[in-house]
Formats: structure tokens, sequence, C-alpha cells
């Protein structure tokens, strides 16, 4: 295979997944208008696809996709500055935490774990970045109630996610990145 093939299938593999990534975003934020959830609460859908990547991608891939996610949801939220600089803290931090949770827990932390460890630290990028903005340093408070809703959201999600790589495991996947 040309080192050119391999390049294109690696940005059309890419492509697809930011694609779904935000689709998987933007319904989800079109499913939280109508569900009375309390502010700040998502189920993270799009972290399926991105669970995905930091299992069979690998860092690489993961990090362009998160960054990807962040800038194209930001442009349709209408509000650049806002999904940007919250979802940029909460996927920076995140992102990093589940890597982590992957490379040092590799035999004890569970698709699901490093989910829930994303859930978590996504909260706590997004509140930490409110708090420096709206120098409110007592935002803090309210992470508490966040990490209850991001444990449950975080197995859902990986739960999901799970069942995502089991399905569409791609040959020639695993580790690139």
């Amino acid at each position: 295979m040309s080192k050119t093939s391999l390049s294109t299938r690696k940005l059309t593999r890419l492509a697809l997944l930011a694609a779904a990534a935000v689709v998987l975003g933007y319904t989800e934020g079109l499913l939280v208008a109508f569900m009375p959830l309390p502010p700040g609460i998502k189920l993270g859908l799009a972290n399926t696809v991105l669970l995905y990547s930091i299992y069979l991608l690998g860092p690489g891939y993961s990090v362009v996709l998160m960054l990807l996610k962040v800038v194209l949801t930001g442009f349709m939220s209408g509000n650049i500055f806002a999904a940007f600089f919250y979802s940029m803290g909460g996927g920076i931090l995140s992102l990093t935490m589940m890597l982590l949770a992957k490379k040092l827990g590799r035999d004890s932390i569970s698709i699901v774990g490093v989910s829930v460890v994303g859930a978590l630290f996504h909260n706590v990028g997004q509140i930490l970045v409110a708090a420096l903005i709206m120098n409110t340093p007592g935002l803090m408070v309210y992470v508490f109630p966040l990490m209850i809703a991001a444990v449950v959201t975080g197995v859902i999600t990986g739960l999901a996610g799970k069942q995502v790589i089991r399905v569409l495991r791609l040959p020639g996947a695993e580790g690139q990145g």
C-alpha cells in the first residue's frame, strides 16, 4: 500500500469519526433541550467515538479528534467563546485523564472505568474554566452534584463505547496514532 493511500485512509477515518462525534454531540444537545436535566448534565454520547479512538487508534488520533469535535461544535453552537473554552477545558482534562487511566490501569481499569474517569474530569475541567472566566471560585461547589451525574453518564457511555468497539473494530486500526 502506498504512503499516499495510507494517509488518505487515516484522514478519511478521522473525518468520519469527527463527523460522528459532532452529529452525536449536536443530537444530544437537541435532546437535552427537551429533557428536564439540571444545567451541565449531558450523556456525553460523542465520547463513545472518543473511546473508540482511544482504544483502537491511539493517543494521536484521539487528541486530533477531540480538538476537531470541540472546534466544529463550537462553530455550530453559535456561541464559539463559551463552547470553545468550556468544551476545550473539559476535553483536554478529560482526554488526558482517560489516556492516563487506560495506560496506568491497563489490566485493572475497564473501558467503562475509563469512560467514568473521562466524564468526571470533563465536568471538573468545565467548572474550573467557568470559575476562572467568571472569577468565582465558589462555582467549584457545583462539581460535587455533577460527579454523581458523571458516574451514571460515564457508565452509560462506557457501555455504549464497549459495544461500538466490539461492532466496529476495523482491521489494521489497532494502535495507529
